[in-house]
């Protein structure tokens, strides 16, 4: 192939490691990324005493840096076990937030440019024995890096050897993979394996760069793979100077003309300018990069991308139906693909795994309007919003469509302190929103799971710890920014589009995706928390007694019990947590005092702590569930001894293997039924139940428990029959939902978490 290959030009520096003054390779680095340099590299030299030892120098350097890309400029393979180079790579790019490239080489220690690799009984290897070593180092690299692949890494090579290590992390981004030399073994090496090429421009000869790039791309060719998606990085040097002296030796604007050709002839997509004088770096930037790239764009069929391009191995991962190429370009940054590093952190929720044709991860409400254009484009797909991922009804994920994640817009700011107004961002969690209101002396009562996203509970309901005494997490709610089915983004309070207010608390999934919440929230100082294992040997009276003095206590008392089968030869155990609304031990032990009297107990926990640090209980790790939920769940007044039975006979059934219920009465029925779609107002407990068996599990549900409930609260809920829906809004709230369905979404964009068909005639049922 000749000519250019289709990337993105980028700049880079080469910076001496010296370590004679350490500071001085970190300031050309901060000094490169101010400049806007793509790219910061230090040579490798081990043997160089005068050197620093270059990955930790490009650790310190990933510390003092935001933006810039870092690599080593190369890595010597053979003094390093490839696994450990993958595994050090990986947690260097973590850190950095994704900015690591691995340039790889075998050494220039023989006439070859080969090092002479140690094999691994001690020997030496000729050069080409130590090119076969190169070519498994890279293998070896790969599946180390590969951690969404959960298989350890097994290797059989002539030079490496892995029996069952273990992969990652994972790191942040692809790494890519370039390699450093100009031997043509080397060169081949490159077409067959590698992401990229790496070398120095030599001006007495100028001819390396063509004849380099037609062996690389030859063996390309040979393993099937296109040359363009192989990087051409080049290592430049020169002086600036008022008159032309030669290559790279004059005006900045010889430096351009110098430059262009191999741009535009050999395919260069990266230039690193060899220097630790600034002055230098300095013109280069200012001067000759965005007059290059100019040059570069006039001089083409069509100008080179701004932004950087999917290799071959990621388009060929990706799912049919989706216009990828297509994807706005707001959002191409932070879309991710099938074939992308990041897919394994994204593709599954908590509870749900799943296979989504593309993420996408807008950042601000515009470029969510953005993504919904794109989802309205591809409306034969699945569509799945994302907060948290801990959806357990909703679709937050899927098998080869769209989602939607709004993870990353999740700011807390409070709007009026007196007032205690605080706008709070779809993809903020619980944890760091009670974290952000600690300080104030403020809590906003949610669910009872810190990881748990605020855009998902805060359109469904939000049944916590505090649910007694402050009511539901959208009783607080004061108005919402939303983007609509058709991409118009409104505000939705009591006195704007108030129907629509309405309708997002409780039915939110259905018309919108949130942004933005603005709520009012509480004052809440230190509370009483308590865990109690009591004796379940006796479910029935156990349920009885203990919905009894839930209902009994005052407000202040908020409750939840999780009870599960019997385990063969140990006693049947409960599980039964508290927290009561008061920093006074005598309250707080004469509130919680019935409740542990419900049944034996074999342990107690009862602190006084703030309600943040009751919420932080929640890891950072990416979701990594496997299969499908089976959930049932409803809502209920009283837990009656015919309900309690009905539970016991439930849990001896085999099915299930998770049975909770949780308090909510209080506060809950202070609002009127018709405020809002979420409508059972008078019910005093949440029951749900997870099972391994999808057909059993509802037909014991259906045949022991619906009659004793009153409606169900859909973010629990996974059977997916329409009954569903009508337990879940009352006949009056589902024909208004209906009718609002057809003026906001009237096409069903919104369609794939419990969808609300838009009015008909006379339709009123699901």
């Amino acid at each position: 192939m000749s000519g250019n290959y289709g990337h993105r030009l980028e700049f880079g520096t080469l910076i001496t490691p010296g370590n004679a003054s350490p500071d001085t390779p970190v300031t050309l680095a901060r000094r490169s990324e101010a400049l806007g340099y793509d790219l910061v590299t230090f040579a490798d030299d081990p043997d160089q005493p005068a050197h620093l030892d270059t990955w930790t120098l490009l650790a310190w350097v990933a510390g003092r840096t935001d933006r810039i890309r870092l690599a080593a400029n190369v890595r010597t393979v053979p003094l390093r076990s490839p696994a450990m180079i993958a595994r050090s790579a990986a947690s260097l790019d973590l850190l950095s937030g994704g900015r690591l490239e691995l340039a790889l080489g075998t050494g220039d220690r023989d006439p070859d440019g080969l090092a002479a690799a140690a094999a691994p009984s001690g020997a030496r290897l000729d050069p080409r024995a130590a090119l076969d070593a190169l070519g498994e180092s890279i293998d070896v690299v790969r599946a180390v890096l590969d951690a969404g692949d959960p298989d350890p890494v097994h290797y059989d090579g002539e030079h490496h050897r892995i029996d069952g290590a273990p992969r990652g992390p994972l790191p942040a981004h692809h790494i890519p993979i370039w390699l450093g030399g100009t031997d043509p073994r080397l060169l081949r090496l490159v077409g067959a394996q590698a992401d990229g090429w790496l070398a120095t421009f030599d001006p007495a000869e100028p001819d390396t760069v063509r004849t380099s790039n037609k062996i690389i791309d030859e063996a390309a060719r040979e393993a099937g793979r296109d040359p363009a998606e192989i990087r051409r990085l080049l290592n430049v040097s020169g002086r600036f100077s008022a008159t032309r002296q030669g290559f790279l030796h004059g005006p900045a604007a010889g430096w351009v003309e110098d430059l262009l050709p191999l741009v535009v002839e050999n395919g260069v997509g990266t230039i690193v300018l060899m220097t630790d004088d600034v002055t230098t770096m300095e013109l280069f930037a200012r001067e000759v990069a965005p007059a290059l790239r100019e040059a570069a764009d006039r001089a083409l069929p069509a100008p080179l991308p701004r932004t950087a391009q999917r290799g071959g191995a990621v388009r060929a991962k990706r799912r049919p139906g989706i216009a990828y190429d297509e994807v706005p370009a707001s959002l191409t940054d932070h879309a991710v693909e099938p074939g992308d590093i990041e897919y394994a952190r994204v593709k599954s929720n908590y509870l749900r795994g799943g296979a989504p044709g593309l993420v996408l991860r807008p950042r601000s409400t515009a470029e969510v309007a953005d993504a919904l254009t794109f989802a309205r484009a591809h409306r034969h797909l699945p569509l799945g919003v994302r907060s948290g991922g801990h959806g357990i009804s909703g679709r937050s994920t899927n098998d080869g469509g769209i989602v939607i994640d709004v993870g990353g817009i999740n700011g807390i700011e409070v709007l009026d302190e007196d007032a205690r107004l605080v706008r709070i961002g779809a993809g903020a969690r619980w944890m760091d929103v009670a974290a952000t209101l600690a300080p104030y002396g403020w809590a906003l009562t949610s669910g009872d799971y810190g990881g748990v996203g605020v855009g998902g509970l805060a359109t469904a309901g939000g049944v916590g710890w505090m649910a007694r005494k402050h009511g539901l997490t959208i009783d607080h709610l004061r108005a919402v920014e939303l983007v609509l089915a058709d991409g118009r983004v409104v505000r939705a309070s009591g006195t704007e589009n108030a129907d629509l207010f309405w309708a997002v608390r409780g039915a939110g999934a259905n018309f919108g995706v949130v942004t933005a919440f603005e709520f009012e929230v509480d004052e809440v100082g230190p509370v009483g928390w308590a865990q109690f294992a009591l004796d379940a040997g006796d479910p029935v009276g156990l349920l009885t007694r203990w919905g009894a003095a839930v209902e009994a206590a005052p407000r202040d008392l908020t409750s939840a019990i999780i009870m599960g089968p019997r385990r063969m030869g140990q006693p049947a155990v409960a599980q039964v947590m508290a927290m009561v609304d008061s920093d006074d031990p005598a309250t707080i032990v004469a509130q919680l005092q019935p409740v542990a009297d419900v049944a034996p107990g074999y342990d107690q926990q009862v602190v006084i702590t703030s309600y943040a640090s009751v919420m932080a209980n929640a890891s950072d790790a990416p979701h990594q569930a496997q299969g499908e939920p089976i959930s049932r769940t409803g809502l209920i007044e009283h837990l009656t001894p015919e309900f309690a039975a009905a539970a016991a006979r439930l849990l001896a059934g085999g099915v299930v293997y998770f049975f909770h219920i949780r308090s909510i009465g209080g506060a809950v029925t202070d609002v009127d039924p018709d405020a809002m779609a979420w409508s059972h107002r008078n019910v005093n407990f949440h029951v749900t139940a997870f099972g391994w068996d999808r057909a059993r599990l509802d037909a014991l549900w259906d045949g022991l428990l619906a009659e004793h409930l009153r409606g169900t609260y859909l973010s629990f809920e996974t059977d997916q029959r329409p009954e569903r829906l009508a337990e879940a809004f009352p006949p009056r709230t589902l024909a208004r939902l209906r009718t609002l369905k057809k003026r906001y979404d009237p096409d069903g964009l919104f369609r794939d978490n419990f969808a609300i068909t838009p009015d008909t005639a006379s339709r009123t049922t699901p």
